[in-house]
């Protein structure tokens, strides 16, 4: 019963993606699914071969935490059903300030590097 409701959730969203979501924001989510295939690739990395150099595998983990963690909020932004929250801020304005904490966030990276 459970397993039949999940398979037609899973088909309706398979469904009404493409044809609902703008391409703005196709591309935010497929830049989102690589980032968390980056993000598990490391992390099993770390878990089954090594984490030497641990400051490496900490700094290499921790950005694409973040990159996650901007990239929604730049989905978040841009997307037109939340036009009400966030008005004053143009999607001009919501990618600037994603590069801008880009940059910031690696150079945090690079200095945890060493």
């Amino acid at each position: 019963m459970v397993e039949k409701k999940l398979s037609e959730l899973f088909n309706h969203i398979i469904q009404e993606y493409p044809k609902t979501t703008p391409k703005k924001l196709k591309i935010i989510d497929a830049y989102m699914v690589y980032i968390l295939l980056t993000g598990i690739v490391q992390f099993i990395y770390c878990v089954f071969l090594t984490s030497f150099p641990f400051n490496a595998f900490l700094a290499g983990f921790i950005s694409t935490v973040a990159s996650f963690v901007l990239a929604a909020s730049l989905r978040s932004q841009v997307d037109p059903l939340n036009n009400d929250e966030f008005k004053n801020i143009s999607p001009e304005r919501a990618f600037a300030d994603f590069c801008l904490a880009h940059v910031v966030l690696h150079l945090v990276v690079a200095n945890v590097l060493g």
